[in-house]
């Protein structure tokens, strides 16, 4: 994080460690299609990373290399908090839990809407990636709307990160289980 932003802010270290404490040790939910985790990190997503052993023994240090390799560098929300920490952080607790391109879509799609019809900067291909448009869209849009901006954009990232908890649990009961947890850890407070 750049040395202009007070020290109040968080740093991916800090990020790491709060999410992990979030999402705590290890469940194997049958309820939950992504299976057993620690630490909020899949079998799946730790097999990808190289872990061969139990997920009930996954270490804590690596369920957080994990988180800083797949969910902060690999989608450049390091980028991304040198403009803007607050929505870095955002983007990091919901690429974590729904995937960096779902997070990064909802960035694309709320700066796109909040661009006044065009006249601040261009429209976004809502494509997932965090690439040299969206971060120019973003240095645009804090350009003319400041710290402010920075709030209003992380509630339109919060409404749709809502929206999208309520569509999950409406779609496969299932989800319903974890509809509260989501709203309440997920939703505006991190």
């Amino acid at each position: 994080m750049s040395d202009d932003h007070d020290s109040s802010v968080a740093t991916i270290d800090q990020l790491v460690d709060a999410l992990i404490d979030r999402e705590g040790d290890y469940v194997a939910n049958p309820a939950d299609r992504g299976g057993a985790t620690r630490f909020g990190i899949t079998e799946a997503v730790a097999r990808v990373h190289g872990y061969g052993g139990t997920m009930a023994a996954l270490p804590r240090g690596e369920a957080a290399a994990i988180y800083r390799r797949l969910y902060w560098l690999r989608p450049g929300y390091d980028a991304i908090a040198t403009r803007a920490p607050l929505i870095a952080a955002e983007m990091f607790d919901t690429g974590a839990n729904m995937g960096p391109a779902v997070a990064t879509t909802f960035l694309q799609r709320s700066l796109t809407a909040l661009n006044r019809n065009g006249r601040d900067y261009p429209d976004l291909v809502p494509d997932g990636r965090s690439g040299p448009r969206t971060l120019a869209a973003l240095d645009a849009f804090l350009a003319l709307r400041g710290a402010t901006g920075e709030i209003v954009l992380l509630r339109a990232l919060d409404a749709l990160q809502g929206e999208r908890y309520l569509r999950l649990a409406e779609r496969r009961p299932a989800n319903e289980a974890f509809l509260y947890g989501w709203l309440a850890n997920r939703i505006g407070n991190k």
